[in-house]
């Protein structure tokens, strides 16, 4: 894949989850198509602004004019999270050549009319850091035809392809997306389903917990099978690729609509859900044999995840990212920094092999200092 020299430099990115635990921010070096990672920020938000972002996340009263104080509220968090890895790493608004922004999305609904919503204005970051913003990435995929999601493949093909290699790269957030590299081709990928958002629902609604770190949880209970199988039976996991789904589709409501979900020891439905993410990735992979298998997001530090995942891939070797350069939980960030350097470097960022699109196209919306 080309890339610009002229648009070498320092890029930001920025990125909120499904999952809404904290805003991770990476400050990235781009030099000749080689990547490094150079910093990173987590930003908390308050407990006020989640709740006001999850109740976006699904239809209700005065949502436009409950919208509004949100997006401009989270811009604002974007922008202190933005200066305060400035500040942390000594580097002012000079030196960043952009910032790419993904926000926090509160619909996606792909589809021949799709669209995907994010929330985290863009002008109120570029006015408080001085730094350019890129952001919008989703929708010019959708317009042409695409699936606007998902958006890390060709992050992944440019940082971890490499010839004769067949490497399967599974990004665990809020939703799983696996991209499928065979040599220095992008072959495929899509969002497999739910990865932690239906874990830590589950473990925040009977533990208190926002996650359960290390899967220790799950390992207190047992795989409901005929559950799994029933989980496992939704349409979502049967629908070809190109695919991509959210909070929208995966949520509780979702998750109580199968029989003894209700019923059964919180712990076994905890083991359960992790089986679920487990199998539904491992399923995906198909036809497709990877030399080995790469972990990022969250769900590369839940150790009995990871465990599962191995159980499933047999001989085929499961990892995270750190061999590559970037530890998985800062592997999104840095792909949106690596999207607002493809933006000024007018490099394609999406794939059609991945969304569906009638062609590659430059993503995102500039939004000047």
């Amino acid at each position: 894949m080309p890339e610009t020299a002229a648009e070498d430099g320092l890029y930001m990115g920025l990125m909120s989850g499904t999952s809404l635990d904290a805003l991770d921010a990476a400050l990235v070096e781009i030099t000749g198509g080689e990547l490094r990672l150079r910093a990173t920020h987590s930003h908390p938000l308050s407990q006020d602004l989640r709740n006001r972002i999850y109740a976006l996340c699904s239809s209700g009263a005065d949502e436009i004019d409950r919208a509004g104080p949100v997006h401009r509220e989270l811009g604002e968090a974007f922008a202190e999270a933005s200066l305060a890895l400035m500040a942390s790493s000594g580097m002012g608004a000079a030196d960043v050549r952009a910032l790419g922004c993904h926000g926090q999305t509160v619909r996606h609904r792909p589809g021949p009319d799709g669209f995907s919503l994010q929330l985290g204005s863009a002008d109120v970051i570029a006015a408080r850091t001085g730094v350019a913003v890129v952001a919008d990435f989703r929708n010019r995929d959708m317009v042409l035809g695409g699936q606007g999601a998902p958006l890390a493949p060709r992050f992944h093909q440019a940082l971890m392809a490499r010839p004769g290699a067949r490497v399967a790269v599974i990004n665990i957030g809020g939703m799983a997306n696996l991209s499928l590299l065979d040599g220095q081709d992008l072959a495929g990928g899509f969002d497999t389903g739910p990865g932690n958002v239906l874990i830590n629902l589950w473990c925040q609604q009977h533990t208190g917990e926002p996650l359960d770190r290390d899967g220790a949880w799950a390992r207190q209970g047992r795989c409901l099978p005929d559950l799994l199988e029933d989980l496992l039976a939704d349409p979502y996991f049967q629908t070809p690729p190109p695919k991509s789904t959210g909070r929208e589709y995966f949520h509780r409501d979702w998750l109580y609509r199968f029989s003894g979900v209700d019923s059964a020891r919180p712990e076994d439905v905890q083991a359960t859900l992790v089986e679920l993410t487990a199998r539904s990735i491992t399923d995906a992979l198909g036809e497709f044999t990877p030399d080995e298998l790469r972990v990022c997001g969250g769900g590369a530090r839940n150790a009995f995840l990871m465990e599962r995942l191995a159980a499933h891939m047999g001989r085929v070797p499961v990892m995270d990212t750190d061999s590559s350069g970037i530890a998985p939980e800062w592997i999104e960030a840095a792909a949106f920094a690596w999207l607002a350097h493809a933006r000024l470097a007018g490099i394609a960022g999406n794939a059609p092999a991945v969304t569906g699109a009638e062609r590659p196209a430059v993503l995102g919306a500039l939004y000047p200092a």
